[in-house]
């Protein structure tokens, strides 16, 4: 399991450190890909062949686009002994990636965001976040 919020800085070569309570789970390979609201996902390389495993042939158009841009833009590598990666250009560029990065748990992956971008959204989502745990404590 991913947990917490962590300010990892990605350097000019656009390498990433990942966060050292994570190093053990990812030392076997990760695999970065694009995620929802310009951030990127990353799996390890076990939890990713999982989920592709899981997945049926797409009979809509939609779940076809989807699988199509998950996939195509999926880069695979094992992070180093200071548990580095390298994010791909193109998937920097897709996140806005700049010097200052966030990297958030979120359970069963973990999701880079561009700093200013994560706080943003964490600001817009506030709200709506203290509703439903309003809703969730009345029900």
């Amino acid at each position: 399991m991913f947990l917490g919020t962590h300010t990892p800085r990605l350097d000019e070569k656009g390498r990433l450190i990942l966060p050292a309570k994570f190093r053990d789970q990812l030392a076997e390979g990760v695999v970065i890909t694009k995620g929802q609201e310009r951030c990127l996902f990353v799996f390890t390389a076990a939890a990713f062949a999982a989920r592709a495993a899981q997945q049926e042939e797409p009979t809509t158009k939609a779940a076809r686009d989807y699988r199509r841009i998950f996939f195509a833009s999926a880069f695979d590598e094992v992070p180093d002994r200071t548990g580095r990666v390298t994010v791909p250009p193109g998937l920097r560029q897709y996140a806005g990636l700049t010097k200052e990065c966030v990297v958030i748990g979120a359970n069963t992956h973990l999701e880079i965001w561009d700093a200013a971008t994560w706080r943003a959204y964490e600001q817009e989502q506030e709200q709506a976040f203290a509703e439903q745990e309003e809703v969730a404590l009345t029900s």
